[in-house]
């Protein structure tokens, strides 16, 4: 099959306002030739980091029609992408898509985007990680980031000063959940560095992808690589050159945007640097 005719489900929120999960998925997949369908999980004016006020709608309800319908309709996907989930109650439904509507082959990337910095994001908890982590049990990727991984398989978090046997074990953790392949983001082992790591079932080493680490941050950067990773795997890189393309896309979206562009990364201004990593 041309990469052409493949097709990704993606399902996550529409935050209308902030550059952030499904209207990042959306334009970056797309951008990678991939014909993607969305399946909106909730519907917010803008997010909620630094946004106060903002209006939240659940579309938990309208999600079990939509599968009927696809299904009827004989629509399959050849890679399923979850990022930002509202619900437990989702997560089991997350899971009635991988068993309904994947095509032979399908790749299911599970993005867990929970928490960071060592704390969950507004209104999860405890019994949330854990489900999540149930769901990464499920997917044949996993990409958390060092808190979530932590938080998924009751390790304790260290944000700074870890060694590689700490990120090793970690990574175990995940895969031992259920997940084939765990692609850790956000490690870092010297200052002015930053890296993912990724580790199969049955791997003896750890695989590395390191680049620059600037001295700022932007929201959603987490769902511009969980985006840019999907389109670039469904385009045939292997985890590890998907991880590169990711990481070099995320780095140029954060060094495009502008001073004082606060609620988030200017990933429109990278797309060439998206195209010629995807050529690579």
């Amino acid at each position: 099959m041309n990469v052409q005719d493949k097709k990704v489900l993606t399902m996550q929120d529409i935050s209308c306002f902030g550059q952030c999960s499904l209207t990042v998925a959306l334009p970056i997949i797309s951008c990678c030739g991939i014909e993607t369908a969305i399946l909106p999980s909730a519907v917010l004016s803008t997010h909620t980091g630094g946004f106060s006020g903002w209006t939240f709608r659940d579309l938990t309800d309208d999600i079990p029609a939509i599968a009927d319908h696809w299904t009827k309709e004989g629509l399959a996907f050849d890679a399923i992408y979850t990022g930002y989930l509202g619900s437990a109650r989702q997560i089991e439904m997350v899971k009635d898509l991988f068993a309904r509507l994947a095509a032979p082959d399908c790749v299911k990337i599970v993005d867990p985007a929970m928490a960071d910095n060592g704390k969950l994001y507004y209104g999860f908890d405890e019994a949330y990680a854990h489900a999540m982590g149930a769901l990464c049990g499920e997917a044949d990727i996993a990409l958390p980031n060092i808190t979530e991984a932590a938080m998924m398989t009751d390790t304790p978090y260290v944000g700074t000063g870890y060694d590689e046997s700490y990120i090793r074990a970690l990574m175990e953790k995940v895969l031992a959940l259920g997940t084939k392949t765990v692609v850790l983001t956000g490690v870092s082992y010297k200052a002015g560095e930053l890296g993912i790591a990724i580790l199969s079932k049955g791997d003896k080493e750890i695989s590395y992808y390191t680049h620059e680490k600037l001295d700022k941050s932007c929201h959603g950067t987490g769902d511009i690589f969980a985006s840019a990773f999907t389109g670039a795997l469904v385009r045939g890189k292997t985890p590890l050159e998907a991880a590169r393309v990711a990481g070099n896309f995320t780095l140029a979206a954060m060094k495009a945007t502008a001073e004082g562009h606060w609620y988030g990364a200017q990933f429109e201004k990278a797309f060439p640097v998206l195209l010629s990593e995807l050529e690579k």
